[in-house]
């Protein structure tokens, strides 16, 4: 009989790099194990043609937290606000807190649906859902758990992008150690983990390349180009803009493609009409056919301020791109010496690596990108998966 594995996520059925890695590696489990999603999206935005999930035959179940009491919610924020101001540093304190942030109707609904589904693996995606598997963990017995971190360390706990908040992070190491493993995209990360607590043992498992590669480039359009969400604060497409506007002071001809969605979009469109580049830089809606950007740019940049992983660092060389990175660990862990490297958030330096990259041998960086892309096929990752569950 067939293991049967759950994936506990927020959401499947809506655009992001998360959701995307999440659908590869389950589609790919799914040939040897039952592979479920239960998520929280609303039932009407089921679309499986996102991410090629109609080819897998992966189960879903769609969950909604029933209301609670007025009480019940006080109360529970009383203690959680009590254990924010105190921040008490034992473990059982850690598990009241684990409880009271978690109301008892809300956990109680959540822990049904999971035993119901009488799964052999549940794997909760995210480090808020996994914080919530450790808390139901007592009550999953027989269930192997495991918590899937997409954000960095200093994404998650430091003090400047803030995702639970450096007052929360001992609570939520101890939850994560709760678990029976805890994945982390980067080596950068466990080490991280360590340096904190000694006791932590984080599992390393980097994303897979999640897309089929289109045509490589030819190096020749003279386009610079960015992906990602236009999310607050993260992939720094307002710092990429800026030094954009530096490098086209001197430079008549290179262009600069960014496709993503998201809230920042109107502060970058107002920054692109504030330097006059209307011309120069365009901002293109999400599209599932991705490697045609790719294929047509001649060199991608990465401008984050953070990283988890950055998966489309291996999109880009999957298609023979040089890149132009911040320097932040994820990258070079990634790419080693292979990356034009800028010191994270240093616009300046950024329109200097910009400058450096209209220069190089391009035909021997890209032959270089191929080369390092194939160190992250999902065959290779899902052994790796697969040796966890076992």
């Amino acid at each position: 009989m067939k293991k049967r594995i759950c994936f506990l996520t927020d959401s499947i059925f809506s655009i992001g790099g998360v959701q995307r890695v999440s659908a590869v590696i389950a589609s790919a489990l799914s040939r040897e194990y039952e592979v479920t999603f239960v998520t929280f999206d609303n039932p009407k935005a089921k679309d499986t043609s996102l991410y090629g999930l109609k080819d897998a035959p992966i189960h879903y179940r769609f969950f909604s937290y029933p209301k609670i009491s007025k009480t019940e919610k006080n109360i529970c924020k009383s203690f959680s606000w009590a254990y924010m101001k105190l921040q008490p540093q034992s473990r059982w304190m850690s598990r009241l807190y684990g409880y009271s942030s978690f109301p008892p109707t809300l956990r109680k609904a959540l822990t049904k649906e999971l035993q119901d589904g009488h799964y052999d693996v549940i794997i909760g995606v995210h480090a808020p859902l996994a914080g919530r598997l450790a808390t139901m963990s007592k009550d999953l017995k027989g269930v192997k758990t495991i918590g899937w971190i997409h954000n960095s360390f200093e994404a998650i706990f430091g003090k400047k992008y803030l995702y639970l908040g450096s007052v929360r992070k001992r609570h939520y190491v101890y939850q994560f150690m709760r678990l029976n493993h805890y994945v982390v995209l980067c080596q950068h990360d466990a080490d991280s983990y360590v340096d904190y607590d000694r006791r932590c043992k984080p599992t390393v498992i980097y994303n897979p390349l999640t897309l089929k590669p289109g045509t490589p480039s030819k190096g020749n359009s003279k386009h610079f180009l960015a992906v990602g969400r236009f999310s607050p604060q993260h992939k720094g497409f307002d710092l990429l803009i800026e030094a954009f506007h530096l490098f086209s002071e001197k430079n008549k001809e290179w262009k600069l493609d960014i496709v993503g969605e998201g809230l920042e979009e109107e502060l970058y469109r107002g920054l692109i009409r504030k330097y006059h580049l209307e011309e120069r830089v365009i901002i293109h809606p999400f599209t599932t056919n991705i490697q045609e950007y790719y294929s047509q740019a001649q060199v991608y940049v990465l401008s984050s301020r953070w990283e988890g992983f950055g998966l489309v660092l291996v999109e880009a060389m999957a298609h023979g791109l040089p890149i132009v990175s911040s320097d932040l660990p994820t990258s070079l862990e990634i790419m080693g010496s292979f990356g034009l490297y800028f010191k994270s958030q240093d616009v300046q330096e950024l329109a200097k690596r910009l400058e450096d990259a209209t220069q190089l041998d391009w035909t021997a960086k890209s032959e270089e990108a191929l080369k390092i892309a194939t160190k992250f096929d999902i065959e290779s990752i899902t052994a790796q998966w697969k040796t966890l569950i076992e």
